[in-house]
């Protein structure tokens, strides 16, 4: 189960190492669906051949960056990345049956959710902010 709740760095690393395991698979599923070799994303993404393996087999020594970097070359949400990584920070249980989604529709609801409080905080009268409608000073 992917939980850090009273969980101690051994745990928190565990959980951390998962997410690059299912990282790697859903890179290497992408991958061959669109029928990439190795050699071209490592190309694409500037890492080597070798590298790349590693990021597959989801070693938990390869870097969330490079995770990340080979999921936008495939076009694949780093949502599966990012979102566990938000639980996990705040010590809170990830549900688990949401690894198996591509997480692109929680990925755009939390990207809109933040959008709309932004933009509500931004209309708030006397944030310190002008927003739309608002009188500017007189000349």
């Amino acid at each position: 189960m992917i939980s850090s709740q009273g969980g101690t760095l051994e745990e928190e690393a565990s959980i951390l190492a998962e997410v690059k395991s299912i990282s790697g698979r859903r890179i290497e599923e992408r991958r061959k669906r669109h029928r990439i070799t190795q050699k071209q994303l490592a190309a694409d993404v500037g890492i080597g051949v070798r590298w790349l393996r590693e990021i597959e087999s989801g070693n938990p020594k390869a870097r969330v960056d490079d995770h990340i970097a080979c999921a936008h070359a495939l076009g694949l949400s780093s949502a599966h990345l990012i979102i566990p990584m938000l639980f996990l920070e705040h010590n809170m249980h990830f549900p688990r049956h949401f690894f198996l989604d591509d997480m692109q529709k929680l990925e755009t609801l939390c990207v809109e959710f933040i959008a709309n409080l932004s933009l509500k905080t931004f209309l708030q009268p006397g944030n310190g902010q002008k927003g739309p409608g608002s009188a500017g000073p007189a000349v």
